[in-house]
């Protein structure tokens, strides 16, 4: 007989949604379904070649594969430095204000462990990353929702802020260009929010793993880190370089930000594998034509998901960032949830449905640009046949 009883904090903490969706798609393909995912932003296309040869090379050294520091190798916090100088204009100090990750969503945890005590508050984006909300329960602080809506461009609503940051709010999340919509803040817009968060004294943390993505201008708050220090930053290179699981990312803070977080981070890892570290390097270094090239063929891939929609009567915006479509379901369905799975059982075509991001979703759904050129294509022809069938019944 087992008696173990799971701890309580994971009570209110839902599995994530694609693990359990996507077990649903294997199924399918696996009684013979061809399933067509436009569901996950997980880049299809494959890193720099120079990038995966350095790591063959380096992983050959015998030295290479032992424990690594906590903080990352000097070179690669230097190439992130480097980088910010690059591509947003922005100097932070290597030593001081950069700490490497294992991805940027471990940092998600570490920040929250790092500045919150239980009952604390957090503002949420809603539509927003799960991941900032299941940190919050695991951690049970008081998880307060600031709405997105299409009516204000998918920026903060500051009085609805002011109503909800009390005297216990730590931390407020904001993730720009924002996922799942695609809305990129400018320079003054982001301006405004770190104002606000100055005003109010509170820890603003921006997710920014999508600003090299369809977008022109990439920004970075830590623009403003000598006018308010409590500011932090996530980045990535899973996006950006296609590196999605070699689990490379960073936090970009004020010095003694990044010490009270390394002290959680100590606790949970014994260093990236060197290899690795080498490889993000690499990838760090590449010039603008590599971000031209893959923007170029998600470029390609937006338009035909524009005629995807065209062909499911959702309607859509055409400016945004990052590797979705952010899309209103037709009005003739009540809810996300049915309409992506009308569009999962019916046609054979996974998209995420909005609700997944907070109930301000539960008309939107979202689909990915991490399918290739013909599969995109064969997700047309079947929504085109099924409208021609129903046209002839």
């Amino acid at each position: 007989m087992y008696n173990m009883k799971p701890a309580k904090r994971i009570e209110n903490v839902k599995a994530y949604y694609f693990s359990e969706k996507l077990e649903e798609v294997r199924q399918l393909k696996n009684q013979g379904v061809n399933i067509i995912n436009l569901g996950i932003g997980s880049p299809d296309l494959p890193p720099h070649p120079d990038i995966i040869e350095l790591l063959n090379q380096s992983a050959q050294i015998p030295e290479n594969n032992g424990y690594q520091p906590y903080r990352g190798v000097k070179e690669l916090r230097n190439a992130f430095s480097d980088w910010y100088k690059k591509i947003y204009r922005v100097a932070i100090h290597p030593d001081k204000q950069i700490l490497p990750l294992m991805g940027s969503k471990e940092g998600i945890m570490h920040i929250s462990m790092a500045f919150c005590n239980p009952g604390d508050r957090v503002l949420i984006p809603n539509p927003g990353y799960p991941a900032y909300t299941a940190a919050a329960k695991l951690l049970n602080l008081d998880i307060q929702y600031y709405h997105l809506t299409e009516e204000n461009d998918w920026l903060p609503d500051f009085d609805e802020m002011e109503e909800l940051c009390n005297e216990k709010c730590k931390i407020v999340w904001i993730n720009y260009p924002h996922m799942p919509t695609g809305k990129v803040a400018s320079t003054e817009q982001l301006a405004k929010i770190v104002g606000w968060a100055r005003y109010r004294n509170v820890l603003l943390v921006n997710d920014n793993p999508y600003s090299l993505i369809l977008n022109d201008k990439p920004e970075s708050i830590l623009s403003f880190l000598n006018e308010y220090s409590d500011l932090i930053e996530l980045n990535s290179l899973s996006k950006s370089h296609n590196m999605a699981g070699w689990r490379v990312g960073m936090i970009g803070a004020s010095e003694e930000n990044i010490h009270y977080i390394l002290k959680i981070k100590t606790n949970f890892d014994s260093g990236m594998y060197k290899p690795i570290q080498l490889a993000a390097i690499k990838a760090l270094s590449l010039d603008k034509k590599w971000y031209e090239k893959i923007n170029t063929e998600y470029t390609a891939r937006k338009k035909m998901v524009w005629e995807l929609l065209d062909n499911l009567l959702c309607t859509y915006k055409k400016m945004g960032a990052g590797l979705f479509v952010w899309a209103k379901i037709p009005q003739s369905f009540s809810n996300s949830y049915e309409f992506s799975d009308y569009l999962l059982y019916t046609m054979g075509i996974f998209a995420a449905p909005g609700n997944i991001f907070g109930h301000t979703g539960q008309k939107y759904i979202r689909f990915s640009l991490c399918a290739d050129k013909e599969t995109l294509n064969q997700a047309i022809i079947r929504v085109k046949e099924l409208k021609n069938k129903l046209l002839c019944e």
